[in-house]
């Protein structure tokens, strides 16, 4: 069994590392297309590389009614569009290493939520972990004259989508295939990002084409591939127990900013991201200690 937990516990962290990438490779893609044309062809690439993991699971999908899965699998792919756009314009006007910090809030953000939708009681971990998270986004986030970046605010609005997305996923994720839940989520992204780009901004065929690989590695590998392995390491691993991994995400998008953008955090701005680290851990670890006693 420890032996099974371990290789859930490297595939969890493997899936860590490619989103954590992956702020860089949206961060790319912003110098030459829109945020939702980027977006838009990301996920259309995710939905693509999921149709093979939706053919494998088929029998698994017979087995599960299909009731509602439209209806519920939009509103949960309205809530992720709604995160991944905040998140994509936010990159615009901040760095991907804060961007990844600051998504990694809906750690501490799920289980807030979850207290005022009285679905769960909130442990004082929880409450510790928020402060410290909070003192650590002020430290990396707010500027000398008190103000905070814009982009840094799209980027926690992020958050909160994102764990209101956890929330929903939670509470109708054992009614279908996950697989097919997912790709009906990534259709609604792929639509909305790609109707609003009609809207607002124009398609370069070559801009496109210069941002290739960070849309390959977003889409393929990011929406596809790290959903697929996700899936598979959350078999033996508790949900509580794969936040904590995940929380590894920020760390990654902080180191990937520095070696392949050259960006560079104040010491303060470093200090703040550690203290959001402990905070998203002493969360779920405080959490997980308990209900284990």
């Amino acid at each position: 069994m420890k032996a099974i937990t371990f290789k859930s516990d490297f595939i969890l962290m493997f899936v860590a590392v490619i989103w954590g990438l992956a702020f860089v490779a949206q961060r790319i893609g912003m110098d030459h297309i829109g945020p939702f044309t980027f977006n838009g062809i990301r996920f259309v690439l995710g939905c693509l590389s999921l149709l093979p993991v939706v053919f494998l699971t088929r029998n698994k999908t017979s087995k599960k009614s299909t009731d509602g899965l439209i209806k519920l699998g939009t509103i949960s792919g309205i809530f992720l569009f709604f995160g991944i756009s905040l998140q994509q314009v936010g990159i615009v006007y901040t760095t991907a290493g804060k961007a990844g910090f600051i998504t990694g809030l809906y750690v501490v953000i799920v289980p807030i939520l979850n207290l005022f939708l009285k679905q769960e009681n909130t442990t004082l971990g929880t409450w510790i972990g928020a402060i410290m998270a909070g003192i650590g986004m002020f430290l990396l986030s707010v500027t000398k004259d008190l103000t905070i970046n814009f982009g840094d605010l799209l980027v926690l609005g992020s958050a909160f989508c994102f764990a209101s997305h956890l929330i929903i996923i939670g509470r109708i994720s054992n009614r279908f295939n996950t697989a097919l839940l997912s790709l009906v989520q990534c259709l609604v992204c792929a639509g909305l990002s790609l109707l609003v780009a009609v809207v607002f901004e124009t398609f370069i065929l070559a801009d496109i084409l210069r941002v290739s690989i960070p849309l390959l590695y977003g889409g393929i590998l990011s929406v596809g591939v790290a959903y697929s392995l996700q899936i598979y390491g959350q078999r033996n691993s508790p949900a509580s127990h794969a936040a904590i991994i995940f929380s590894l995400e920020s760390v990654v998008a902080a180191i990937g900013g520095w070696i392949i953008l050259n960006e560079i955090l104040s010491g303060s701005a470093i200090f703040g991201c550690g203290l959001m680290l402990a905070g998203m851990l002493i969360s779920q670890l405080y959490s997980r200690k308990r209900l284990i006693l």
